[in-house]
């Protein structure tokens, strides 16, 4: 049975906790005492309304405000799925949360109130999902009882979105007119909207096709730690440990250690401590070379077709984290894969405005959750994809080098 991974995406108040919990609610999917908890804990009791979105907001601070700060992660199956869900927060200030809360999706959610349309928050959760190649959308248009469920309202939505659509060449959008609360479109088809002819929620989850996103074409290693235990036993024992990222390695495979670019071959891979002859991502193996070379963490092992590009001078679109400003000249630990180098920032080429989507220059700093194309010059050669030709290699983070939090998402472009 495959998994799904999903993200929900939207404004505050969408009702991104209340679609989740629906959708654990109506599919069976909540042990009884939790539901007994659910209860006792629901605002609406007296009316003998459920408050499903206390199933995702488990921070005190998130019950108590109403919204969602962190990315809260549940987990169902149907007899034809298994769902990962991730509830992404609504606030701009969190915009973070949804950026790595989205990296390992498949589909993404995006909710829009009926009452709103589309706003600046479904623009810039827009952008962030075709940056990251997320390859399915579903744009959920809730609240429809709201609107006394409307199709002419949910036809302006749908227009609207498409605009933005075209704008960003999103080529995969399914609309569906949902009411998390009341349960509408969400599990089964809605009686109150029987203009709307396609599948519930659930179904089209179901039965959305999952392309197979591992890469066995590009094979990269990225080396997480160098087995030396130098015993009696294992005086001449040294394997190099990590998980595949992409690809395919065989023994007796010609490869290359880069970025220093040195060749050699395959002499044996294990996997528990049993050796095979062959090993593909994403598993987790030792390798073993035939020559004695120096080799740390962070290098990565890869074969000579299909080579990654080996560089100092990264072009990356990058969406800023931090409260402090990023500015040119600013120095950043970066984390790309195990590896670990110092970079500068060069240049910032453009902004992205979220709201006309044009490319703004002249710009000298960069603000918290700010999407723009920066140049970053690193202090030490990294070998890198492009994000679009493989994820597993194409981006890293930026990391403040006094305070070790995390304040930029990096895509190579």
């Amino acid at each position: 049975m495959d998994i799904l991974r999903l993200i929900t995406a939207g404004s505050v108040d969408d009702g991104k906790s209340t679609l989740i919990g629906r959708l654990l609610y109506d599919s069976k999917s909540i042990l009884s005492d939790q539901l007994a908890a659910i209860e006792k804990q629901s605002k609406n009791k007296e009316k003998g309304e459920i408050d499903l979105a206390i199933l995702t907001d488990g921070l005190r601070a998130e019950r108590e405000q109403g919204i969602t700060i962190d990315v809260a992660y549940k987990y169902f199956s149907t007899p034809k799925r298994k769902f990962i869900i991730a509830d992404a927060p609504g606030h701009i200030q969190y915009t973070r949360n949804m950026v790595t809360g989205a990296s390992n999706c498949d589909l993404v959610i995006i909710l829009i109130d009926a009452r709103k349309g589309v706003i600046e928050q479904t623009r810039r959760h827009s952008i962030i999902t075709t940056l990251l190649g997320i390859p399915h959308i579903v744009v959920a248009i809730n609240k429809m009882d709201l609107v006394n469920h409307s199709e002419e309202t949910y036809n302006k939505i749908v227009s609207d979105y498409k605009k933005l659509q075209e704008q960003l060449e999103i080529k995969d959008a399914i609309f569906i007119p949902i009411s998390a609360l009341s349960g509408d479109n969400i599990v089964e088809k809605s009686k109150n909207m029987s203009w709307y002819k396609s599948e519930a929620l659930l179904e089209i989850l179901e039965n959305v096709k999952l392309n197979n996103d591992i890469n066995l074409t590009h094979a990269r290693f990225p080396v997480q730690y160098v087995i030396r235990p130098q015993t009696n036993e294992l005086h001449d024992y040294r394997g190099y440990a990590g998980k595949i990222s992409s690809g395919i390695f065989k023994k007796d495979d010609k490869i290359i250690v880069q970025p220093a670019g040195i060749k050699t071959s395959i002499k044996k891979i294990e996997i528990n401590n049993k050796e095979i002859t062959e090993a593909f991502a994403p598993q987790s193996v030792v390798l073993h070379l035939q020559d004695e070379i120096d080799i740390s963490r962070g290098d990565t092992i890869t074969k000579e077709e299909n080579s990654p590009a080996i560089t100092q001078d990264l072009e990356v679109i990058l969406c800023w984290m931090d409260t402090k400003p990023m500015e040119i000249g600013n120095k950043y630990l970066i984390q790309h894969n195990s590896k670990q180098v110092r970079g500068t920032v060069k240049n910032i080429d453009y902004k992205i405005n979220v709201n006309t989507l044009e490319k703004e220059s002249g710009y000298s700093s960069a603000q918290l959750n700010d999407v723009c194309k920066v140049t970053i010059k690193t202090a030490s050669p990294l070998a890198v994809d492009a994000y679009k030709t493989l994820r597993t290699n194409g981006g890293f983070i930026l990391i403040d080098e006094t305070s070790h939090v995390t304040v930029g998402a990096c895509i190579i472009q």
